[in-house]
């Protein structure tokens, strides 16, 4: 079997792989490097949901790359302009020559006598295995099973006449003008498909457990738009950036010293946007604000929509599905054309790619995770993992730029191999993720650990994560470099 070999394998043409492939070739251009994508296209999630009003619900401004400026007037920007983002960096960049399409890495083996990874890889559109091998391997995949999101088991299902939809899966065909419609969720999928939905429906209904935090923003960023006219827009993007970071840090903090100040915030501003005659239980969560993510709504259209009287919200347990709907706990039953489980994603690390490391299966769950981009133990091994309270793209690029200031290090020295080891015996282990979030909870056992200290601590601050990332030393005495390359 014929094996290509590159310096750098990256997993996955999305947000993170695009940019870890740019920030490779301006760095480091003397590097060979493939992207291997298991779909058709690229975009990641943003190509892969295709649901009404796909959106992100972080500004642009931070979820942007640190190189790209966004010149779009959107701050909140849709699925299609978040798609074509991504797409017009690489074809800037030159990287759409580095990817193979309908690629998808099923096992990747780590043989320390070549220092090299051997990647098992299934061609999707022949159905073939080939091989191609590398010095580091990158997984740039996100964190859920693109495959399927995840549908708990509602009691008779198999009774209700009309359609089920999971969004991940959305049909392209789907007639939903007129229909009686319930969403079943309250998170940012369901808080962006009611009002997406309302006007076309006869009525929509998003039918929730218990309530998520909700909060307005602002479509359009005007300040930003305004000095476009003024000042060059590298420059514009660079101070929406910088301001938008740090109303982030600083809200973040603020919700977790002083919870019922921010709570109080929040529920004042629904309150002012639905009215006063509306049931506030609705959109009073009985968490603290940020042990969930927010749901910001762009220029409250959320809230819009159940003024009109075209959505309403249902807080209630489902009893069983009928033949129409949906009966309720309390009795009451919600009449329904079209179901959507809005019920959120099924947590999967690297596709479901399988580990080996000399021989020896490699299991992510069982090992801890370093400076939040490597591994306890795993050599020549990265994933981009992304913050939960912020924007995803600001520790992407964190992560790239850290990788490839390691890579320097390793040309230097001439080493081929580098592996973080846990040498402090006060470092214990925490969960991955410190959130509350049910698709987090429910795959936590499938989830790498952290630390309680640095190194092995995930920051989830952007400030602390720039000065150890950026600006920190990479030979810090955790990180082991070895196997020399040969004379």
């Amino acid at each position: 079997m014929a094996t290509d070999f590159v310096d750098v394998l990256i997993v996955g043409a999305g947000l993170s792989g695009i940019g870890a492939a740019c920030h490779l070739q301006h760095k480091l251009p003397n590097k060979s490097y493939l992207i291997l994508e298991g779909r058709e296209a690229i975009g990641g999630t943003w190509d892969l949901f295709r649901y009404p009003g796909i959106r992100s619900d972080s500004d642009m401004y931070t979820l942007g790359y640190n190189f790209k400026p966004w010149n779009n007037p959107k701050a909140i920007a849709d699925g299609p302009d978040i798609r074509s983002y991504i797409r017009e960096t690489a074809r800037e960049h030159g990287v759409t020559r580095h990817i193979r399409f309908q690629h998808r890495a099923v096992k990747a083996a780590w043989d320390s006598n070549s220092a090299r990874w051997t990647v098992d890889v299934k061609r999707t559109d022949t159905g073939e295995t080939i091989q191609i091998q590398c010095r580091f391997f990158l997984g740039c995949t996100g964190y859920y099973n693109y495959q399927a999101g995840y549908t708990p088991e509602f009691p008779g299902r198999e009774r209700f006449q009309g359609e089920i939809i999971h969004p991940q899966q959305w049909p392209e065909d789907l007639d939903y003008a007129g229909k009686q419609v319930v969403v079943i969720g309250s998170g940012a999928t369901a808080v962006t498909l009611i009002p997406a939905m309302a006007e076309k429906t006869g009525h929509i209904t998003m039918l929730q457990r218990s309530p998520t935090y909700v909060a307005s923003v602002p479509l359009k960023d005007k300040l930003a738009n305004k000095l476009r006219r003024y000042l060059p827009d590298k420059l514009v993007y660079r101070l929406a950036r910088t301001r938008n970071v740090g109303f982030q840090m600083a809200f973040y903090k603020l919700a977790r010293t002083r919870p019922k100040a921010i709570r109080r915030l929040l529920l004042a501003q629904v309150r002012r946007q639905v009215g006063d005659d509306f049931d506030m239980k609705h959109f009073s969560p009985h968490y603290n604000p940020w042990d969930e993510r927010l749901c910001a709504v762009p220029n409250g259209d959320l809230f819009k929509a159940i003024r009109r009287g075209q959505a309403s919200v249902v807080t209630d347990h489902i009893k069983t599905f009928t033949e129409q709907g949906i009966r309720l706990q309390s009795g009451q039953e919600l009449k329904a054309d079209i179901i959507i489980t809005a019920t959120g994603l099924d947590l999967q690390l690297l596709g479901g790619m399988q580990l080996e490391v000399d021989g020896q299966p490699f299991d992510l769950s069982q090992t801890m995770n370093y400076k939040g981009v490597m591994f306890q133990d795993l050599p020549n091994f990265a994933m981009v993992f992304g913050y939960t309270n912020a924007s995803w793209t600001l520790k992407a690029d964190l992560t790239c730029e850290y990788l490839c200031r390691l890579w320097q290090l390793m040309d230097k020295r001439g080493m081929r191999q580098v592996t973080p080891r846990l040498t402090d015996g006060d470092v214990h282990e925490e969960p991955f993720v410190d959130f509350q979030s049910g698709y987090i909870k429910r795959a936590l056992d499938k989830l790498p650990k952290q630390g309680n200290k640095s190194p092995w601590k995930l920051h989830q601050n952007y400030a602390l994560d720039m000065a150890m990332l950026r600006f920190g030393e990479v030979d810090d005495g955790v990180v082991t470099f070895s196997n020399p390359v040969p004379a």
